[in-house]
């Protein structure tokens, strides 16, 4: 588990829904703060999983203009003590493209 720093960002259906320079990286994954998504983009879900060092998973699907990526966001509302820096912080699969954001140059 790391800190990422610089941009980092989600997009669904063409539309950017997460952006963050304060990610957590767990098994290749970028965990967005919650504060960094866009209002509206997730719905709830009943969707659960089980990680055996993370503890219990919980799913929202993601949506923009009316289409919607079906539990494509995930998060750990109560993380094992080996996973608390995630606690708070939102992932993304199932469609949702993450990447990272290249620095922009000044060419004065």
């Amino acid at each position: 588990m790391s800190r990422r720093s610089g941009m980092v960002r989600a997009a669904w259906n063409g539309t950017v829904i997460a952006e963050s320079d304060d990610t957590v990286v767990v098994e290749g994954n970028h965990y967005f703060p919650r504060s960094s998504i866009t209002a509206g983009s997730l719905l709830d879900s009943s969707t659960r999983s089980l990680c055996p060092w993370k503890g219990v998973a919980r799913y929202h699907s993601v949506q923009v203009d009316g289409v919607v990526a079906v539990d494509a966001a995930w998060y750990y509302p109560h993380p094992s003590p080996f996973a608390r820096r995630m606690k708070g912080r939102v992932a993304f699969w199932n469609g949702v493209v993450v990447e990272t954001v290249p620095p922009s140059r000044d060419h004065r």
